[in-house]
Protein backbone atom coordinates (compact mmCIF):
# COMPACT_ATOMS: atom_id res chain seq x y z
CA UNK A 1 0.00 0.00 0.00
CA UNK A 2 1.33 3.20 -0.96
CA UNK A 3 2.34 5.33 2.17
CA UNK A 4 -0.39 8.10 1.01
CA UNK A 5 -3.46 6.05 1.66
CA UNK A 6 -2.40 6.01 5.37
CA UNK A 7 -3.34 9.00 7.83
CA UNK A 8 -0.91 8.16 10.89
CA UNK A 9 -2.69 9.58 14.08
CA UNK A 10 -2.38 9.37 17.63
CA UNK A 11 -5.49 11.11 18.74
CA UNK A 12 -7.20 8.36 21.50
CA UNK A 13 -10.82 9.56 19.44
CA UNK A 14 -12.51 9.70 16.31
CA UNK A 15 -15.36 11.55 15.71
CA UNK A 16 -17.66 11.70 12.57
CA UNK A 17 -19.90 14.14 12.43
CA UNK A 18 -22.96 15.78 10.07
CA UNK A 19 -23.48 12.86 7.93
CA UNK A 20 -25.63 13.51 5.68
CA UNK A 21 -27.02 9.91 6.20
CA UNK A 22 -25.24 7.74 9.02
CA UNK A 23 -26.56 3.93 8.23
CA UNK A 24 -26.14 1.87 11.10
CA UNK A 25 -27.41 -1.36 10.02
CA UNK A 26 -28.05 -1.90 13.69
CA UNK A 27 -30.00 -4.98 14.88
CA UNK A 28 -30.05 -8.86 15.56
CA UNK A 29 -27.77 -10.30 12.77
CA UNK A 30 -27.98 -11.62 10.71
CA UNK A 31 -30.75 -9.35 9.39
CA UNK A 32 -33.08 -12.08 7.35
CA UNK A 33 -36.51 -11.30 5.07
CA UNK A 34 -38.55 -8.55 5.81
CA UNK A 35 -35.49 -7.35 8.26
CA UNK A 36 -33.52 -6.51 5.38
CA UNK A 37 -35.49 -3.32 4.69
CA UNK A 38 -34.36 -1.63 7.80
CA UNK A 39 -31.23 -0.29 7.81
CA UNK A 40 -31.23 2.29 10.52
CA UNK A 41 -30.64 5.83 9.03
CA UNK A 42 -29.33 8.97 10.87
CA UNK A 43 -29.94 11.71 9.53
CA UNK A 44 -27.26 14.50 10.46
CA UNK A 45 -25.45 11.77 11.93
CA UNK A 46 -22.47 11.41 14.45
CA UNK A 47 -20.35 8.61 15.81
CA UNK A 48 -17.93 8.34 18.35
CA UNK A 49 -15.21 5.65 19.24
CA UNK A 50 -12.21 5.71 20.73
CA UNK A 51 -9.38 3.24 21.12
CA UNK A 52 -11.02 1.71 17.84
CA UNK A 53 -14.26 0.87 19.58
CA UNK A 54 -17.65 2.71 19.11
CA UNK A 55 -18.88 4.06 22.19
CA UNK A 56 -21.41 6.25 21.02
CA UNK A 57 -23.83 7.26 18.02
CA UNK A 58 -26.76 9.69 17.14
CA UNK A 59 -27.25 13.11 15.96
CA UNK A 60 -24.57 15.61 15.66
CA UNK A 61 -26.41 17.94 18.04
CA UNK A 62 -26.76 15.34 20.58
CA UNK A 63 -23.28 14.74 20.50
CA UNK A 64 -21.47 14.05 23.91
CA UNK A 65 -18.38 16.87 25.38
CA UNK A 66 -15.48 15.10 24.31
CA UNK A 67 -11.79 16.66 24.24
CA UNK A 68 -12.05 17.79 20.24
CA UNK A 69 -8.10 18.26 20.56
CA UNK A 70 -8.25 14.23 21.48
CA UNK A 71 -9.81 13.52 18.57
CA UNK A 72 -9.12 13.01 15.12
CA UNK A 73 -12.29 14.95 13.08
CA UNK A 74 -14.18 14.06 10.13
CA UNK A 75 -17.08 16.23 8.97
CA UNK A 76 -19.07 14.04 6.67
CA UNK A 77 -21.22 17.21 5.97
CA UNK A 78 -22.91 16.12 2.47
CA UNK A 79 -21.69 12.13 2.41
CA UNK A 80 -23.33 8.83 3.30
CA UNK A 81 -21.58 7.05 6.08
CA UNK A 82 -21.93 3.02 6.02
CA UNK A 83 -20.44 0.33 7.71
CA UNK A 84 -17.39 -1.20 6.68
CA UNK A 85 -18.10 -3.64 3.83
CA UNK A 86 -17.61 -7.01 3.67
CA UNK A 87 -16.58 -9.51 1.44
CA UNK A 88 -17.66 -13.37 2.64
CA UNK A 89 -16.32 -15.08 -0.19
CA UNK A 90 -13.03 -14.66 -1.95
CA UNK A 91 -10.31 -16.91 -3.20
CA UNK A 92 -7.45 -14.33 -3.09
CA UNK A 93 -4.52 -15.80 -2.48
CA UNK A 94 -3.70 -17.69 -6.01
CA UNK A 95 -0.97 -17.97 -8.47
CA UNK A 96 -1.66 -17.26 -12.19
CA UNK A 97 -4.19 -16.08 -14.83
CA UNK A 98 -6.76 -17.83 -17.09
CA UNK A 99 -7.99 -15.30 -19.00
CA UNK A 100 -7.91 -17.56 -22.38
CA UNK A 101 -10.52 -19.99 -20.53
CA UNK A 102 -12.94 -16.70 -20.04
CA UNK A 103 -13.34 -16.40 -23.61
CA UNK A 104 -13.55 -20.10 -24.20
CA UNK A 105 -16.36 -20.08 -21.77
CA UNK A 106 -17.86 -17.05 -23.70
CA UNK A 107 -17.79 -19.20 -26.82
CA UNK A 108 -19.97 -22.15 -25.28
CA UNK A 109 -17.39 -24.50 -23.37
CA UNK A 110 -18.79 -25.66 -20.33
CA UNK A 111 -17.08 -25.43 -17.07
CA UNK A 112 -16.94 -28.84 -16.33
CA UNK A 113 -15.61 -29.85 -19.51
CA UNK A 114 -12.81 -26.93 -18.82
CA UNK A 115 -12.46 -28.90 -15.57
CA UNK A 116 -12.36 -32.12 -17.42
CA UNK A 117 -9.46 -31.39 -19.55
CA UNK A 118 -6.95 -29.91 -17.27
CA UNK A 119 -7.85 -26.25 -16.99
CA UNK A 120 -10.26 -24.38 -14.53
CA UNK A 121 -8.68 -24.97 -11.20
CA UNK A 122 -6.47 -27.09 -11.74
CA UNK A 123 -4.59 -24.84 -14.19
CA UNK A 124 -4.59 -22.45 -10.95
CA UNK A 125 -3.27 -25.43 -9.28
CA UNK A 126 -0.27 -25.43 -10.89
CA UNK A 127 0.17 -21.92 -10.85
CA UNK A 128 -0.04 -21.35 -7.56
CA UNK A 129 2.06 -24.76 -6.37
CA UNK A 130 5.22 -23.64 -8.25
CA UNK A 131 4.72 -19.76 -6.48
CA UNK A 132 6.52 -18.83 -3.48
CA UNK A 133 4.89 -18.11 -0.63
CA UNK A 134 6.14 -14.27 -0.70
CA UNK A 135 5.39 -14.14 -4.22
CA UNK A 136 1.75 -15.10 -2.82
CA UNK A 137 2.21 -12.47 -0.03
CA UNK A 138 2.42 -9.80 -2.51
CA UNK A 139 0.22 -10.53 -5.06
CA UNK A 140 -2.58 -10.67 -1.93
CA UNK A 141 -1.41 -7.60 -0.49
CA UNK A 142 -2.01 -5.99 -3.87
CA UNK A 143 -5.28 -7.32 -4.24
CA UNK A 144 -6.61 -6.33 -0.03
CA UNK A 145 -5.20 -2.86 -1.23
CA UNK A 146 -7.82 -2.78 -4.22
CA UNK A 147 -10.45 -4.28 -2.24
CA UNK A 148 -9.75 -1.56 0.65
CA UNK A 149 -10.55 1.02 -1.68
CA UNK A 150 -14.11 -0.08 -2.32
CA UNK A 151 -14.64 -0.01 0.88
CA UNK A 152 -14.01 -3.48 1.97
CA UNK A 153 -12.39 -3.52 5.49
CA UNK A 154 -13.36 -7.59 6.09
CA UNK A 155 -12.90 -10.59 3.88
CA UNK A 156 -12.95 -14.08 3.61
CA UNK A 157 -10.07 -16.08 1.97
CA UNK A 158 -10.11 -19.59 0.75
CA UNK A 159 -7.25 -21.79 0.01
CA UNK A 160 -8.05 -24.50 -2.28
CA UNK A 161 -5.42 -24.14 -5.36
CA UNK A 162 -2.86 -26.39 -3.72
CA UNK A 163 -5.02 -29.40 -3.27
CA UNK A 164 -1.78 -30.92 -1.07
CA UNK A 165 -0.94 -30.42 2.77
CA UNK A 166 1.90 -28.32 1.48
CA UNK A 167 0.60 -25.79 -0.57
CA UNK A 168 -3.24 -25.43 0.96
CA UNK A 169 -1.00 -24.68 4.52
CA UNK A 170 1.04 -22.09 2.25
CA UNK A 171 -1.76 -20.44 1.32
CA UNK A 172 -3.28 -20.71 4.90
CA UNK A 173 -0.04 -19.05 6.24
CA UNK A 174 0.15 -15.80 3.72
CA UNK A 175 -3.97 -15.23 4.84
CA UNK A 176 -2.77 -15.17 8.48
CA UNK A 177 0.08 -12.62 7.55
CA UNK A 178 -1.41 -10.30 5.78
CA UNK A 179 -4.60 -10.69 8.36
CA UNK A 180 -1.97 -9.21 10.96
CA UNK A 181 -0.16 -7.01 8.80
CA UNK A 182 -2.96 -5.20 6.49
CA UNK A 183 -5.67 -3.27 7.35
CA UNK A 184 -8.04 -5.27 6.06
CA UNK A 185 -9.17 -7.94 8.14
CA UNK A 186 -9.06 -11.48 6.39
CA UNK A 187 -10.91 -14.38 7.54
CA UNK A 188 -8.99 -18.01 6.50
CA UNK A 189 -11.24 -20.70 4.96
CA UNK A 190 -9.52 -24.01 4.50
CA UNK A 191 -10.77 -25.38 1.05
CA UNK A 192 -9.04 -28.51 0.06
CA UNK A 193 -12.07 -30.32 -1.21
CA UNK A 194 -11.89 -27.46 -3.97
CA UNK A 195 -11.19 -29.98 -6.69
CA UNK A 196 -10.07 -33.27 -7.27
CA UNK A 197 -6.14 -33.47 -8.23
CA UNK A 198 -4.77 -35.35 -11.15
CA UNK A 199 -3.24 -38.17 -9.04
CA UNK A 200 -6.54 -38.61 -7.36
CA UNK A 201 -8.60 -38.88 -10.80
CA UNK A 202 -11.44 -41.28 -10.47
CA UNK A 203 -10.16 -41.98 -6.63
CA UNK A 204 -12.00 -38.96 -5.12
CA UNK A 205 -12.99 -41.25 -1.85
CA UNK A 206 -9.13 -41.49 -1.51
CA UNK A 207 -8.32 -37.61 -2.07
CA UNK A 208 -11.39 -37.82 0.91
CA UNK A 209 -9.91 -39.75 3.17
CA UNK A 210 -6.68 -37.63 2.32
CA UNK A 211 -8.15 -34.35 3.38
CA UNK A 212 -9.93 -35.78 6.75
CA UNK A 213 -7.01 -37.99 7.55
CA UNK A 214 -3.69 -35.68 7.36
CA UNK A 215 -4.40 -32.22 6.27
CA UNK A 216 -7.23 -31.42 8.38
CA UNK A 217 -5.00 -32.58 11.58
CA UNK A 218 -2.21 -30.12 10.61
CA UNK A 219 -4.48 -27.00 9.52
CA UNK A 220 -6.39 -27.17 12.92
CA UNK A 221 -2.98 -27.60 14.64
CA UNK A 222 -1.26 -24.63 13.07
CA UNK A 223 -4.40 -22.81 13.85
CA UNK A 224 -4.65 -20.96 9.86
CA UNK A 225 -8.27 -21.21 9.63
CA UNK A 226 -11.66 -20.22 11.09
CA UNK A 227 -13.62 -22.17 7.99
CA UNK A 228 -13.99 -25.47 6.16
CA UNK A 229 -15.34 -25.06 2.54
CA UNK A 230 -16.13 -27.58 0.57
CA UNK A 231 -17.20 -27.22 -3.50
CA UNK A 232 -20.43 -29.92 -3.04
CA UNK A 233 -21.28 -30.35 -6.99
CA UNK A 234 -22.11 -33.26 -9.42
CA UNK A 235 -18.97 -34.62 -10.74
CA UNK A 236 -16.64 -33.24 -7.67
CA UNK A 237 -17.94 -33.94 -4.26
CA UNK A 238 -21.26 -35.55 -3.51
CA UNK A 239 -23.33 -34.91 -0.61
CA UNK A 240 -21.47 -37.28 1.66
CA UNK A 241 -18.64 -36.92 0.87
CA UNK A 242 -19.00 -33.32 1.82
CA UNK A 243 -20.76 -34.21 4.64
CA UNK A 244 -17.94 -36.09 5.53
CA UNK A 245 -15.28 -33.13 5.23
CA UNK A 246 -17.36 -30.94 7.06
CA UNK A 247 -17.99 -32.99 10.14
CA UNK A 248 -14.68 -34.40 10.50
CA UNK A 249 -13.59 -30.29 10.63
CA UNK A 250 -16.20 -29.16 12.88
CA UNK A 251 -14.94 -32.37 14.83
CA UNK A 252 -11.19 -30.17 15.15
CA UNK A 253 -12.96 -26.59 15.62
CA UNK A 254 -13.61 -25.22 12.19
CA UNK A 255 -16.89 -23.91 11.18
CA UNK A 256 -18.50 -24.94 8.23
CA UNK A 257 -19.32 -23.12 4.76
CA UNK A 258 -20.59 -24.52 1.52
CA UNK A 259 -20.47 -24.06 -1.83
CA UNK A 260 -23.95 -25.53 -2.79
CA UNK A 261 -26.31 -25.92 -5.74
CA UNK A 262 -24.13 -23.87 -7.89
CA UNK A 263 -24.16 -25.88 -11.51
CA UNK A 264 -26.80 -28.50 -10.74
CA UNK A 265 -29.58 -28.58 -8.15
CA UNK A 266 -27.83 -31.45 -5.57
CA UNK A 267 -29.26 -30.59 -2.75
CA UNK A 268 -26.17 -28.57 -0.91
CA UNK A 269 -28.21 -25.91 0.38
CA UNK A 270 -30.31 -28.69 2.44
CA UNK A 271 -26.67 -30.12 3.41
CA UNK A 272 -25.70 -26.12 4.80
CA UNK A 273 -28.78 -26.17 6.65
CA UNK A 274 -28.35 -29.91 8.11
CA UNK A 275 -24.91 -29.07 9.27
CA UNK A 276 -26.08 -25.38 10.52
CA UNK A 277 -23.11 -24.13 8.49
CA UNK A 278 -22.15 -20.64 8.72
CA UNK A 279 -22.98 -19.56 5.30
CA UNK A 280 -24.16 -21.90 2.06
CA UNK A 281 -22.61 -19.75 -1.06
CA UNK A 282 -23.53 -19.38 -4.49
CA UNK A 283 -27.46 -21.23 -4.63
CA UNK A 284 -27.75 -20.68 -8.35
CA UNK A 285 -29.78 -23.70 -8.75
CA UNK A 286 -31.10 -24.23 -4.97
CA UNK A 287 -34.50 -25.82 -4.96
CA UNK A 288 -37.51 -24.31 -3.19
CA UNK A 289 -37.30 -26.68 -0.25
CA UNK A 290 -33.23 -25.57 0.30
CA UNK A 291 -34.05 -22.11 0.12
CA UNK A 292 -36.88 -23.25 2.72
CA UNK A 293 -34.36 -25.11 4.98
CA UNK A 294 -32.11 -22.07 4.71
CA UNK A 295 -34.71 -19.52 5.80
CA UNK A 296 -35.27 -22.04 9.18
CA UNK A 297 -32.00 -22.86 9.90
CA UNK A 298 -30.34 -19.30 10.29
CA UNK A 299 -27.56 -20.53 7.68
CA UNK A 300 -26.85 -17.24 5.66
CA UNK A 301 -27.35 -18.01 1.74
CA UNK A 302 -24.38 -15.97 0.13
CA UNK A 303 -24.90 -14.93 -3.35
CA UNK A 304 -22.27 -13.84 -5.98
CA UNK A 305 -23.96 -12.24 -8.44
CA UNK A 306 -20.58 -11.46 -10.71
CA UNK A 307 -19.84 -15.03 -10.88
CA UNK A 308 -23.24 -15.91 -12.41
CA UNK A 309 -22.84 -12.55 -14.51
CA UNK A 310 -19.10 -13.58 -15.89
CA UNK A 311 -20.50 -17.50 -16.60
CA UNK A 312 -23.67 -15.99 -18.15
CA UNK A 313 -25.80 -18.21 -15.99
CA UNK A 314 -29.18 -17.23 -14.35
CA UNK A 315 -28.71 -15.68 -11.23
CA UNK A 316 -29.75 -16.90 -7.57
CA UNK A 317 -33.37 -16.35 -6.58
CA UNK A 318 -32.63 -13.40 -4.11
CA UNK A 319 -36.03 -12.41 -4.17
CA UNK A 320 -37.38 -15.59 -3.38
CA UNK A 321 -35.15 -16.07 -0.19
CA UNK A 322 -35.87 -12.84 1.41
CA UNK A 323 -39.38 -13.03 0.65
CA UNK A 324 -39.28 -16.49 2.60
CA UNK A 325 -37.35 -14.92 5.46
CA UNK A 326 -33.55 -15.84 4.47
CA UNK A 327 -30.45 -14.29 5.66
CA UNK A 328 -28.94 -12.97 2.38
CA UNK A 329 -25.16 -11.53 1.49
CA UNK A 330 -23.66 -10.47 -0.99
CA UNK A 331 -19.91 -11.32 -2.17
CA UNK A 332 -17.75 -10.91 -5.14
CA UNK A 333 -16.66 -14.92 -5.46
CA UNK A 334 -13.11 -12.38 -7.01
CA UNK A 335 -10.56 -15.84 -8.64
CA UNK A 336 -8.82 -15.77 -11.29
CA UNK A 337 -11.65 -18.02 -13.44
CA UNK A 338 -15.00 -17.38 -12.99
CA UNK A 339 -15.00 -14.22 -11.54
CA UNK A 340 -11.68 -12.49 -11.87
CA UNK A 341 -13.01 -9.01 -10.22
CA UNK A 342 -13.54 -7.78 -6.53
CA UNK A 343 -15.98 -4.63 -7.60
CA UNK A 344 -18.41 -3.98 -4.97
CA UNK A 345 -19.83 -1.74 -7.37
CA UNK A 346 -20.99 -4.43 -10.00
CA UNK A 347 -22.09 -6.36 -7.07
CA UNK A 348 -24.80 -3.80 -6.14
CA UNK A 349 -25.92 -2.84 -9.32
CA UNK A 350 -26.41 -6.28 -10.53
CA UNK A 351 -27.79 -6.81 -7.25
CA UNK A 352 -30.82 -4.13 -8.13
CA UNK A 353 -30.70 -4.91 -11.71
CA UNK A 354 -30.93 -8.47 -12.01
CA UNK A 355 -31.96 -9.92 -8.04
CA UNK A 356 -34.61 -7.30 -7.90
CA UNK A 357 -32.81 -6.31 -4.28
CA UNK A 358 -33.39 -2.92 -2.89
CA UNK A 359 -30.82 -0.34 -2.04
CA UNK A 360 -31.48 -1.46 1.70
CA UNK A 361 -31.65 -4.86 1.12
CA UNK A 362 -28.23 -4.50 -0.65
CA UNK A 363 -26.44 -2.42 1.98
CA UNK A 364 -27.48 -5.17 4.75
CA UNK A 365 -26.39 -8.01 2.58
CA UNK A 366 -22.84 -6.35 2.28
CA UNK A 367 -22.40 -5.36 5.61
CA UNK A 368 -23.96 -7.44 8.55
CA UNK A 369 -25.25 -9.94 6.56
CA UNK A 370 -21.72 -10.57 5.08
CA UNK A 371 -20.15 -10.02 8.52
CA UNK A 372 -22.41 -12.80 9.95
CA UNK A 373 -21.42 -14.76 7.03
CA UNK A 374 -18.17 -14.92 8.56
CA UNK A 375 -18.72 -15.33 11.88
CA UNK A 376 -17.84 -11.69 12.79
CA UNK A 377 -21.19 -9.98 13.35
CA UNK A 378 -20.30 -9.55 16.81
CA UNK A 379 -17.60 -7.22 16.03
CA UNK A 380 -18.22 -5.79 12.82
CA UNK A 381 -20.71 -4.64 9.76
CA UNK A 382 -22.70 -2.26 11.44
CA UNK A 383 -21.86 0.83 13.65
CA UNK A 384 -23.48 0.48 16.94
CA UNK A 385 -21.61 0.96 20.33
CA UNK A 386 -19.54 -1.78 21.19
CA UNK A 387 -18.78 -2.83 17.82
CA UNK A 388 -15.40 -1.85 15.62
CA UNK A 389 -15.16 1.58 14.04
CA UNK A 390 -15.10 0.39 10.84
CA UNK A 391 -16.39 2.91 8.94
CA UNK A 392 -16.72 4.09 5.00
CA UNK A 393 -17.64 7.42 3.56
CA UNK A 394 -19.57 7.65 -0.13
CA UNK A 395 -18.36 10.73 -1.93
CA UNK A 396 -22.59 11.41 -2.03
CA UNK A 397 -25.37 11.94 0.77
CA UNK A 398 -27.59 8.74 0.04
CA UNK A 399 -26.99 4.80 0.27
CA UNK A 400 -28.94 4.90 -3.04
CA UNK A 401 -26.25 5.86 -5.06
CA UNK A 402 -24.14 2.65 -4.39
CA UNK A 403 -26.59 1.66 -7.06
CA UNK A 404 -27.53 4.76 -8.74
CA UNK A 405 -23.76 5.66 -10.43
CA UNK A 406 -23.69 2.25 -11.65
CA UNK A 407 -20.76 -0.08 -11.98
CA UNK A 408 -18.73 3.23 -10.52
CA UNK A 409 -16.22 3.48 -6.90
CA UNK A 410 -17.67 5.66 -4.86
CA UNK A 411 -16.00 5.70 -1.66
CA UNK A 412 -14.00 8.75 -0.66
CA UNK A 413 -12.51 7.59 2.70
CA UNK A 414 -12.17 4.10 4.77
CA UNK A 415 -11.95 4.11 8.65
CA UNK A 416 -10.36 1.31 9.84
CA UNK A 417 -10.07 0.12 13.60
CA UNK A 418 -10.91 3.99 14.25
CA UNK A 419 -8.70 4.80 11.72
CA UNK A 420 -8.32 6.30 8.31
CA UNK A 421 -6.73 4.11 6.09
CA UNK A 422 -7.28 5.26 3.00
CA UNK A 423 -8.63 9.09 1.56
CA UNK A 424 -9.52 9.71 -2.42
CA UNK A 425 -8.33 12.41 -2.29
CA UNK A 426 -4.74 11.76 -1.36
Amino acid sequence: MRDCFIQKSDKKFLLIKHAAELVTCAGPAPKAGAAMAEMGIITDGALLAQDGKIIWVGKTDELPEVDQAQCEIVDAAGRCVLPGFVDSHTHLVFGGYRADEFFWRLGGLPYLEILERGGGILNTVKATRQATKEELKALGRQRLDAMLAMGVTTVEGKSGYGLDSETELRQLAVMDELNREHPVDVVPTFMGAHAIPPDYKGRTDEYVDFIIDEVLPAVAEQGVAVFCDVFCEKGIFSIEQSRRILTAAKALGLKAKLHADEIVSLGGAELAAELGACSADHLLQASDAGISALGTSGTVATILPMTAFCLREPYARARTMIDSGTAVALATDYNPGSCFSHSIPLVAALAATQLGMTAAEIVNALTINGAAAVGAAHRVGSLEVGKEADLVLLEYPSHQFLVYHAGMNIVSKVIKHGKVVWDKTC
